[in-house]
């Protein structure tokens, strides 16, 4: 058995490495945007299911990152990988401490999904567990879908839609949106396809924005994630394409923002997100000419708080403008 005190403890500054902090606003970010277009357009705010949300949002957060850190560090076939840049390794901690720490997150996550269930709709249940078993068996199991070209995917729509509709969903009556009926012997499935399908438009740029994450991270680490065995979309795509997607992501969350405003969804001040496309093609040249994980690889990040930082602040006008009036 390995000796715990070999170890060396986690300090809040390894902590925050750990848990990825300077990506982990895209877990964020998304729930506040949630909020505030509940609350724009559908006129609807329970700030105690908000507040239980955030709490179980930043716990599953923390949790999927940490998880993935402590599971590649076991599934490593890289050495040299597994010793020198995976952070359980590099700082010495103890993978089975860092497992329980994440474990717990993990737990804090469940409970307060299950008391949101009680406070919304049962239908919550399947879709925090579909959410949850994202982000267990992204790492986890006989096959891992980390192993297969699925990461842009899976995170643009459980982080960057996922967390945007729960936020909405935790906050309007369950004919508005979707829920699940029980009469018994007899169910149903109830909902609004009018919203829904205005849910999607406005979701769009955090999807891409999310999943360009994804894919900066996975492009920045393609020949490590080779040598590891973990076959993503830059594997299968081939570089130079990888650097083309990403530039597309980069940009495409404006189409449907554009759109949203010209059907009236959003406010027109959510052309703001214009004042920022200077910044963001400037990023996008700087991650095209190197492809570095400690420096160019925030660039990714960096668009997504720009953009909808700019979303945020567009919302908030709106809000003030529509109860002036």
């Amino acid at each position: 058995m390995t000796n715990e005190t070999a170890y060396r403890p986690m300090t809040f500054k390894i902590f925050l490495q750990f848990i990825r902090l300077n990506a982990k606003a895209a877990s964020v970010v998304p729930y506040f945007i949630g909020i505030l277009f509940s609350i724009y357009y559908f006129h609807a705010f329970n700030w105690v299911n908000s507040l239980i949300y955030l709490i179980a949002q930043i716990a599953i957060a923390l949790f999927v990152t940490g998880f993935n850190n402590v599971q590649d560090y076991y599934l490593a076939k890289d050495i040299h990988y597994r010793d020198t840049y995976n952070i359980v390794g590099r700082e010495h901690l103890s993978p089975r401490r860092s497992m329980n720490m994440m474990l717990a997150m993990l737990a804090t996550a469940i409970i307060l999904g299950l008391v949101l269930v009680f406070k919304t709709n049962f239908l919550l249940l399947f879709m925090g567990a579909a959410a949850i078993g994202v982000a267990v068996f992204y790492t986890y199991g006989p096959v891992p879908f980390s192993r297969f070209p699925l990461g842009e995917l899976l995170s643009g729509c459980v982080e960057g839609f996922g967390v945007f509709f729960l936020s909405v969903y935790m906050n309007v009556a369950t004919p508005v949106l979707a829920g699940f009926l029980l009469d018994w012997p007899h169910f149903a499935l109830v909902g609004n396809l009018q919203n829904i399908l205005v849910m999607i438009l406005v979701g769009m740029p955090g999807i891409f924005l999310v999943a360009n994450i994804m894919l900066a991270d996975n492009i920045s680490d393609l020949q490590q994630d080779i040598r590891n065995e973990r076959y993503t979309v830059p594997y299968y795509v081939g570089h130079k394409r990888s650097l083309q997607i990403y530039d597309t992501l980069a940009l495409l969350g404006y189409l449907p923002v554009i759109v949203s405003v010209i059907i009236g969804v959003l406010p027109i001040y959510q052309l703001l997100v214009l004042l920022v496309l200077p910044k963001i093609l400037k990023n996008i040249r700087a991650f095209n000419a190197e492809q570095i994980k400690e420096t160019t690889f925030n660039t990714a990040p960096q668009n997504l708080m720009m953009f909808q930082g700019m979303q945020l602040l567009g919302l908030i006008i709106g809000i003030i403008v529509q109860n002036l009036h």
